[in-house]
Order: C-alpha cells, then structure tokens, then sequence
C-alpha cells in the first residue's frame, strides 16, 4: 500500500490499508498499516477522525488481542478531536467486557503458578515473564486494560453514551472491574467510576439542622466532591440554608469550566442510616430509597477544603433544584433517617 502525502489522507489511507489487511488476514499489510495509523493521526482534522473512528470500532471484534486495546485507543483519540462517539461505544464495551473475562482467567492462572504480587500493567520488565506464566491471551488481557481504560473515559465523557449504555452491561463491567482491582491489589478507578456516573438522576436531600428538603436532579458528576460542592451553590448560595457558599468560581469548575480553585466544605454528606457517604466516593453511593436517592446533610465534623473541581474534566457536571419540599414530604423522608453513627 502507497500511502498519500496530502494532510489528513494519510490517516485514512491507513484505516483503509488497516481494515483491508486485518479482514484478509495479512499479519505484514496489518502491521504496516498499524504503524501509519499512529504516525499519521496526528495530520488527520475533524473530517478525517469523523469518518475513522466508527470504522476502527467496528473492526475491533477481527483485530488480534496485541494491537486491539491501541486501536480502541485510537478510536478514543477520534473521539476527543470531534468524532460521534455512540456509533463506536458498543464495540469497545464489548470488547472492554471480553478484556474483563480474561482477565479474570489471568488472575486465577497467576495464582495456580505460584501467586504473588501481580504485575503493573505498564511495567514493560515482567512482560515476559507474565507470558510464560499465564499464556499469551491471558497476558495480553491484562497488558491492554489501561488502554481498553483510556478509551472507554473517552466514550463516557458523553451523555448519550452513557445512558445508551446497558443497565445491566454496565453493572457487569462494574462488578468486574472491581473484581480485578480486589484480587490483583492494582486500581483502575477512572474506569470505574466513569461507569458509575449518573445521568437525568433523581435525588432527595434533606437538610437535618433546618428541618427542609429538596427534590434535585443530577447528572455527569464525577465524585462526591464535586457533588458536595453544587449543593453548598443550590442551598446556601440560593439562600435555603445557612452556611458558607461557594464562589462563582468554585461552582464553574463543577459545572463545564476548566481548572480547580481551593474550596471548603459546608456538610457531612450522610446515608438515611446514618452513615457517612465520603466525598473521595461517587453519587452513586447515595442509597436508593423508596425509588429515589435519598441524602442527608448535617453540620461538618470538622472544616474540611480541598480543590473545587471535575474528577473528569471533559465531563460536563450538572445539579438542578426542582423544587422545594412542604412540610409533611420532608417529616415522612426525615422520619425514616436515624442520627449519624
């Protein structure tokens, strides 16, 4: 395959020779092709990237497992200058979800071979050594997680990928990716909590020291701090609880703008039992209560500050005041609830 000179062709010259070789299983085209895929995406514009990314996605299921978790990168990468990323996101969740179940194979061949620490994924120097131990499919697995991790954040980062995404698909991928970070001690916390993120999501919070309550809905928050901090803007800042409210700056950065600026916290974030929900968590924490997340906000323990922020920053945060509650709506939820423990 020759491949043009003119910029952003070269990018789908090399889809094009890519797709050819892998479907005519040609080992030497499809490497060829691979390398010209990484040194030509860096020419290819919004046009370009458009049209690959769904062709890369769709190819991934033929791909041998070596270049798979960096083509799902690429298509990652497409998707972050401009490319839809709905089309694609089935493929790479399915693959994301094969990737997980060999994993699972990999942790249990390394245990039967004697155990141990299990490598870092990026650790180039056990490579080896992880091949003999575990097979190649295995090894591979686990060596293309991060990459397989990568391109998934870039998909989620939009809305309608992820409330496309199966309900019970994305409980699997949760339950599995917990399972690897349990067994191998290693961490892969973007993936999964951008799997966790909620999206159009009711929320009841109830404001113990004042004896109020509001119906909120959120969406695409990150974590809990991020969360903490659009409610100390909803409450305090619109003049419904007492407390330090947050700048407009503090708020921006939680909402769609870029950077971190320092901020204090103004709650204890608590369960209906009584139980602390951790900002370092998600919303996803938050206890399903009569259908309906239900949150309860007492004074802080102590002051606590940290950087006001997004845990993802191309994720666009949102928390909406619906409405108020009356009187008996608020007794009938703080009936329910039990003083922290």
């Amino acid at each position: 395959m020759i491949f043009g000179t003119q910029t952003g062709e070269r990018f789908l010259e090399a889809v094009t020779a890519f797709e050819t070789a892998v479907r005519g299983q040609d080992p030497d085209g499809a490497e060829r092709a691979f390398q010209e895929l990484h040194r030509s995406l860096g020419e290819a514009g919004p046009h370009e990237t458009a049209q690959a990314a769904p062709r890369l996605a769709a190819l991934l299921p033929e791909v041998p497992p070596g270049p798979r978790g960096v083509v799902a990168v690429i298509v990652g990468a497409c998707v972050e200058r401009g490319a839809d990323p709905r089309p694609c996101a089935p493929y790479v969740f399915v693959e994301l979800a094969e990737t997980l179940a060999e994993i699972g194979e990999f942790c249990e061949r390394w245990q039967e071979t004697g155990g141990g620490d299990h490598p870092h994924p990026d650790d180039s120097d056990a490579h080896p050594a992880l091949f003999e131990r575990v097979g190649p499919e295995a090894a591979l697995a686990w060596l293309s997680l991060p990459q397989f991790e990568m391109a998934c954040l870039a998909l989620l980062n939009d809305p309608g990928v992820r409330t496309a995404l199966d309900r019970s698909l994305r409980a699997r991928l949760v339950r599995a990716v917990t399972a690897v970070e349990e067994t191998t001690g290693h961490q892969f916390k973007c993936l999964k909590y951008a799997l966790l993120v909620l999206d159009d999501e009711p929320l009841v919070v109830l404001h113990r020291p004042s004896g109020t309550g509001y119906r909120m809905r959120m969406g695409g928050i990150g974590d809990n701090f991020q969360l903490h901090t659009l409610l100390a803007d909803l409450l305090v800042g619109g003049g419904h609880v007492p407390g330090r409210a947050p700048s407009p700056q503090e708020v921006a950065v939680c909402r769609d703008a870029p950077g971190q600026v320092h901020t204090v916290g103004s709650f204890n974030l608590m369960t209906p039992g009584g139980e602390w929900v951790w900002n370092e968590g998600t919303p996803a924490d938050i206890p399903v209560v009569d259908g309906v997340r239900l949150l309860v906000l007492d004074p802080p323990a102590y002051e606590r500050s940290w950087p006001s922020g997004r845990f993802f920053p191309n994720m666009t945060g949102d928390l909406v005041l619906e409405r108020v509650l009356d009187e008996a709506e608020t007794r009938y939820w703080l009936e329910g609830c039990v003083p922290a423990t």
